[in-house]
């Protein structure tokens, strides 16, 4: 049976001591919820205290990024063994940000999992078009390149450890959200292509989650779609009782 997950991915907001508040406020409201798997992406500086905070709970912390190589001139990066030194074992990887302001592409993110996935990491791998994509018809073709180019040479193995968040771009701090009907029309595309390039067994255990604006309003009638196994979430995820809602409307 999949994992029904959500993640709370911060972006960059939160300084220790506002960490420290909303972590307090999140052990209090979303530890120990049967059936779900919760996820909060602090701010690199912070994940530290956060693994810290959250040791005792079921929470898992995961980072928002790393580098792809184990070490090197590579100012301002934090590699995977840094990570892992410090309890994060879990990784958000593609995220649209990261390709849009950071020149990200699919071949330094397919890098980036290979050393996530031999480092025993957790791969949170973000993927999604833009509104031209999408109004140019060219969705399903992009979704399934950005999958292939990343991932699909990996062994069946490794994807025990990613788990798949589907962005559509133009749903993303606009206030517009994919339609259920979109939603889940798109993570069935998804959970085909995994099949045919891998097997069924494989795209039916993988855990994908929607990123694109999801809020309290909207997280049950998303989340009731057979594909949906929960949310990747942003600006909802800063304030502790929507995130609680979120994380309930599984």
């Amino acid at each position: 049976m999949r994992k029904k997950i959500v993640a709370g991915n911060w972006k960059m907001n939160k300084n220790l001591a506002e960490t420290g508040n909303l972590l307090g406020e999140l052990k209090g409201r979303v530890d120990q919820i049967d059936n779900v798997e919760v996820i909060v992406a602090p701010t690199f500086t912070n994940l530290y205290y956060s693994f810290e905070q959250l040791r005792e709970t079921t929470i898992t912390v995961a980072a928002q990024n790393m580098h792809q190589a184990a070490n090197g001139a590579f100012t301002g990066e934090i590699s995977a063994d840094m990570l892992k030194s410090i309890g994060v074992e879990t990784v958000i990887l593609g995220h649209s940000e990261r390709r849009a302001h950071f020149g990200e592409t699919d071949a330094i993110l397919k890098e980036k999992v290979v050393t996530a996935i031999q480092k025993e990491m957790t791969v949170i791998f973000c993927f999604g078009e833009e509104l031209n994509d999408r109004k140019s018809d060219k969705h399903f073709d992009l979704v399934a390149s950005q999958l292939k180019n990343a991932l699909f040479d990996l062994d069946k193995s490794a994807w025990s450890q990613i788990i798949l968040a589907y962005e559509p771009v133009w749903a993303i701090g606009t206030g517009e959200t994919a339609s259920p009907k979109q939603a889940q029309e798109m993570h069935a595309f998804i959970r085909k292509t995994i099949a045919k390039a891998f097997d069924q067994q494989i795209a039916d255990q993988v855990s994908i989650l929607y990123g694109g604006s999801v809020k309290p309003a909207n997280a049950k009638e998303i989340f009731a779609k057979q594909d949906v196994d929960g949310g990747l979430i942003g600006g909802a995820a800063l304030d502790a009782e929507s995130f609680e809602a979120i994380v309930r409307a599984i």
